[in-house]
């Protein structure tokens, strides 16, 4: 029986997502309709969207993005626990140039303990950087939508 297949999102699409101001809103929108995986993320992006749609659209938003959530079951949580630490820390200090917050960082862990890179992001220049086990590339899904 085949490992059935799930999509890591990142704060960029969430925030496209419910922010229809965002410059990828109907792009991503488009997007997310035609997905028929589940998708998946951790704490640290779910808070950095919280904090963007407050910010952003209103204080109201980032309450109707974790309704949406509750209601329409809209991802799954990767629990981060202490022993992913000095792994975070590694690729935040590999990848500081750039510079990798912790959301990203979560985000390349993630991808390791999935063992497969498919994510959507708007953010093309560092999820074309980033490596998980330090050489596998990500797979970027919107990467031809975002383009066009």
């Amino acid at each position: 029986m085949g490992q059935m297949m799930i999509i890591t999102a990142d704060t960029g699409f969430w925030v496209a997502l419910f922010d229809p101001r965002d410059n990828y809103h109907q792009a991503v929108r488009a997007y997310a309709l035609t997905i028929n995986e589940p998708l998946i993320t951790t704490l640290p992006v779910v808070t950095e969207v919280c904090y963007l749609l407050q910010k952003r659209c209103n204080p109201l938003k980032a309450a109707i993005f974790l309704k949406a959530e509750q209601t329409a079951n809209l991802f799954s949580l990767l629990t981060i626990s202490e022993s992913h630490l000095p792994r975070m820390v590694e690729l935040m200090i590999q990848y500081a140039d750039l510079p990798m917050d912790l959301a990203d960082a979560s985000l390349v862990l993630l991808a390791e303990e999935l063992g497969h890179g498919r994510i959507v992001s708007t953010d093309r220049r560092d999820f074309h950087t980033y490596r998980w086990k330090n050489h596998q590339p990500f797979c970027n899904l919107l990467e031809t939508v975002l383009c066009q």
